[in-house]
């Protein structure tokens, strides 16, 4: 099994970008800019390494290759979105890595595209792309090109010969397993051995919500490989387990005027099988909650008027400041009770979010990984 810290580590050590491996300091899907961007260098990768995986590694300065780490990224749905625009998808699997010196809220991303042997292109126009359009890489350059000849395997051999220097052995899992014990000691560390050769590390601070148990703070990492599974500062979350598998079932807090309830999100269930393999699966549970029209236009001229102020520059009062951390949920909210413009003022409000509140903005971090996990499903 590849210990996936080691494999960034020694794709880094190994060269600079290259027809194999491409580096990011972030990677931004939340627009059609940033998707077509990681949609051509996904298909570029793809059709230069028709043999062999190839590697995005996201969070690392370009000039050092200093590891500064970004968000941690929980969108399964990531799959859906490069099926939707590529012809001949690659399976393409995204992990969060978490490395010693980063805060606990930051990873390295790792995109791992598998080989299909089969030319990838775009499937329909996004950007400045035109549907049907085939990249390659050229160097560390993701360029379209015409096809007119079988593309040539220079790079299976050294990839092998990486991932086989990247395999985990017994030193790294029990020092994984110490770090995280460690590290999350303030908040009921634990760990469980699953069909003898996985070792799962997960912690939260429990709280009791009407009898129901939920778990906030919440960590899981997967020692054996270095990837962080979950990890949420704010989310509530419920875990169980048997021998075979261990569930997740993430809750959202969503409500107005302070009557919030809460909701099923996402499910993730890992299952442990006895041939030394895992696999996750996913599954949204969400069911919009409905409210009455009327409040609702209400709060959204609200939500529009206090918008204004923000972007005029205009100082807000007590009121209004608890109200703008509200905003993005309620627009969110909005939007799911089919007030179609609310998405396209929540994005306005972006930046102004950004710059005059950090918990409005987690706010509206949150608002979008929702909508995100919604329409990929």
């Amino acid at each position: 099994m590849i210990n996936k810290r080691l494999l960034i580590k020694n794709l880094l050590a190994h060269n600079d970008e290259n027809s194999f491996y491409d580096k990011k300091r972030k990677v931004d899907i939340t627009h059609k800019e940033g998707k077509a961007k990681f949609l051509k260098h996904v298909c570029a990768l793809s059709n230069s390494n028709p043999k062999n995986n190839s590697f995005i590694v996201i969070g690392v300065e370009d000039e050092d290759n200093q590891i500064i780490g970004v968000n941690f990224f929980d969108d399964s749905k990531i799959q859906n979105l490069i099926n939707a625009y590529l012809t001949n998808p690659p399976i393409v699997q995204y992990e969060n890595i978490p490395f010693p010196h980063l805060p606990e809220n930051k990873v390295v991303g790792l995109v791992t595209i598998r080989p299909i042997d089969k030319i990838t292109s775009l499937r329909k126009n996004i950007w400045k792309y035109y549907g049907g359009s085939v990249f390659l890489r050229d160097g560390s350059i993701s360029m379209p090109k015409v096809f007119n000849v079988e593309i040539e395997d220079v790079n299976s051999k050294i990839v092998a010969a990486i991932e086989s220097h990247s395999q985990n052995n017994i030193e790294y899992t029990l020092d994984g397993v110490f770090d995280f014990m460690n590290m999350r000691k303030d908040y009921n560390p634990q760990y469980k051995v699953f069909k003898e050769y996985f070792v799962l590390c997960w912690s939260g601070q429990k709280k009791l919500v009407k009898n129901n148990v939920f778990f906030s703070r919440v960590d899981i990492e997967l020692i054996n490989e270095q990837v962080r599974l979950f990890f949420s500062t704010f989310d509530e979350v419920s875990i169980s387990f048997n021998e075979n598998t261990f569930k997740i079932i993430e809750y959202v807090n969503l409500g107005l005027r302070n009557q919030n309830k809460h909701y099923k999100l996402e499910e993730t269930i890992i299952h442990f099988e006895d041939n030394a393999h895992y696999n996750i699966e996913t599954n949204l549970l969400f069911e919009p909650p409905q409210f009455d029209k009327k409040i609702l236009h209400h709060i959204y001229n609200a939500n529009n008027a206090l918008l204004e102020k923000l972007k005029k520059g205009l100082n807000l009062n007590k009121n209004e400041i608890i109200d703008l951390e509200n905003l993005p949920a309620t627009y969110l909210i909005c939007y799911l009770n089919l007030f179609h413009d609310a998405i396209d003022k929540l994005n306005e409000a972006k930046p102004y979010l950004k710059t005059h509140s950090t918990l409005a903005y987690q706010s509206y971090q949150e608002a979008t990984r929702i909508l995100r996990k919604i329409k990929y499903s």
